[in-house]
């Protein structure tokens, strides 16, 4: 199933022309963000399509800017489509991870997102040698404890939950979720986890 996702910017409200192109498109349902600006941080209508969103549906958006507000943003949204299996297409930049081609793009997104994370570790070690040479010893302790973790993970074995949620119940990114959740070893996606075991169950 297509499933469009259009939302508006600070200099254009008016979503008919995302709209138009949805609907050509073929989108059977769409949701339409009407609320803006960058320091909106739930978005209603996204978190609305997250949840109607399934295994071998197809999200699509008029460009790629009206998905992410930013690239990590961006990154984040991808990666969350790529575990659970749904498609994108955006119809400006002529892209569409159902063919063999897209495929490609969700590969990229992941550089981009481990490409981050070196940074990340990057800056931290070199913000610990610092310390060390200083002669402080330590670091930033995880935002999630192990409680907050398995808590985390229970929460994300309700289908109906997405990593948005749960992180933003926690006041952390996916980001972060996803990297809190592989520390203490829990699966990425324990929903799908969850959904294998009961059908192994009925067979």
């Amino acid at each position: 199933m297509l499933i469009g996702y259009a939302r508006v910017s600070s200099h254009d409200q008016n979503p008919d022309l995302q709209l138009d192109a949805l609907r050509k498109a073929g989108c059977g349902q769409l949701f339409v963000e009407k609320v803006t600006g960058s320091g909106l941080k739930v978005r209603n209508e996204w978190e609305a399509c997250r949840r109607v969103l399934r295994k071998g549906d197809t999200l699509v958006v008029w460009r790629l800017d009206r998905l992410g507000r930013s690239l990590k943003d961006l990154v984040e949204i991808m990666q969350d489509l790529e575990e659970n299996t749904i498609g994108f297409r955006s119809l400006t930049e002529n892209i569409d991870t159902t063919s063999a081609g897209g495929k490609l793009i969700f590969h990229i997104f992941g550089a981009l997102a481990e490409f981050e994370h070196s940074l990340i570790r990057e800056r931290t070690k070199a913000g610990l040698a610092a310390a060390r040479a200083r002669g402080r010893k330590g670091g930033r302790k995880p935002k999630l404890t192990k409680a907050d973790v398995k808590k985390a993970a229970a929460m994300l074995r309700d289908p109906t939950a997405t990593k948005t949620e749960v992180a933003e119940h926690f006041g952390i990114t996916r980001m972060t979720l996803n990297e809190s959740l592989k520390r203490e070893g829990y699966p990425l996606n324990p929903a799908a986890q969850v959904s294998n075991t009961n059908e192994e169950d009925k067979q």
